[in-house]
């Protein structure tokens, strides 16, 4: 004769813990029967009948009940599975990170999962478990640079300003060159995609000239005044900044971000500027056009329309800048600025930081 079922007695804590896991979205499936289980055992139902109500057998109800009348809520998780002992050590996995952080390869400029195994003595795949564990990735490289303007704070500090909080009756204006587009044409025809099959097309192209694009972006609305032109020297700029006051209300300053290149300083420029007190110019730190927003609008520009377009003249490729730049502003959407001057400027100190300990940690290991 089978023994009663072990006595379940809720306190408030733990109903509310396993009303939670019955009933979460994101609670395993498994979990979610072993909490309602132990309500309904709770409640003062037997295994048969639980069993009954919840379409399991009477003795994985009995097991689950038992679990959780000895160890509690710890008792409803799965145990730790038995596995294969770990082949390598604990010091030979970390002379392995050492090898792979402070040693370069015999006539290579990084280590693979083949030069790594053949030093270590140990296969591709464990050099691969240990790499992808401690998050290394030899085979990736980025790069970046840091800004050795003596006024970057400050630049920072007035440009960001510009973005999150503009004066009254101000726009803000965003305004750079992307120099030197190619007009390209692939030497065979394009292969469209199909199913099963990405879009093909040859390695090699035909050049058919290049152009240089004037671009103002209203940070507030998300319009672009572009403008092409053969080449990219101070008249053309200035030609350009005659559009784009023609596209602003003459009752409104303009505060204008660009960079520190040598067309936008010029006599020319500077005289331009002169005569109109309602401009106001803004210069980026040098090395910083991450904080040109019409930087970004030129990388939309480029995956766009550009890269994948096949243009058989600067005219086809200028029309299809325009048709881009059209459809931009029949619907605009601001790039949406949401770091401070002192996020940025925290995570640049940060940044330098870190550089400065992987240096010295890698200068002691030599």
């Amino acid at each position: 004769m089978k023994g009663k079922a072990v006595e379940i007695r809720l306190d408030d804590a733990e109903r509310a813990e396993l009303v939670s896991l019955a009933r979460g979205q994101k609670t395993a499936q498994a979990l979610a029967r072993r909490a309602r289980i132990v309500l309904l055992a709770a409640d003062g139902l037997t295994n048969r009948m639980i069993s009954e109500r919840l379409e399991l057998g009477a003795h994985a109800v009995g097991i689950w009940r038992e679990r959780f009348a000895a160890r509690g809520l710890d008792g409803l998780f799965d145990e730790p599975r038995p596995g294969a002992p770990r082949k390598i050590g604990d010091e030979a996995i970390a002379e392995t990170i050492r090898l792979t952080l402070e040693t370069l390869p015999q006539g290579a400029t990084h280590w693979s999962l083949r030069s790594m195994a053949k030093a270590s003595g140990y296969a591709p795949s464990t050099i691969h478990e240990i790499w992808k564990a401690f998050g290394l990735q030899p085979h990736r490289s980025e790069t970046f640079k840091l800004s050795t303007d003596p006024l970057f704070v400050d630049k920072v500090r007035d440009i960001v300003g510009l973005y999150l909080d503009p004066p009254d009756r101000t726009v803000v204006l965003c305004i750079d060159e992307k120099s030197q587009i190619q007009a390209l044409d692939r030497t065979q025809p394009l292969l469209p995609m199909r199913p099963g099959q990405a879009e093909r097309r040859t390695h090699d192209y035909k050049r058919h000239g290049t152009l240089s694009l004037f671009a103002a972006l209203d940070v507030a609305v998300g319009k672009i005044v572009g403008r092409c032109f053969p080449r990219h020297r101070a008249s053309e700029f200035r030609k350009f900044l005659d559009a784009v006051e023609a596209n602003v209300p003459a009752d409104l300053d303009v505060h204008v971000v660009m960079d520190n290149y040598a067309t936008h300083k010029t006599a020319l420029i500077r005289n331009w500027f002169a005569k109109r007190p309602r401009w106001h110019v803004h210069f980026t730190p040098t090395s910083a056009s991450w904080i040109n927003q019409v930087e970004r609008f030129f990388g939309l520009l480029t995956d766009k329309a550009i890269r994948r377009g096949v243009h058989r003249s600067t005219t086809e490729l200028e029309a299809a800048i325009h048709a881009y730049i059209e459809t931009n502003n029949a619907d605009p959407k601001p790039f949406r600025w949401i770091k401070s001057a002192d996020d940025i400027l925290a995570s640049i100190n940060r940044f330098c930081r870190r550089s400065l300990e992987m240096s010295e940690i890698s200068e002691s290991g030599h």
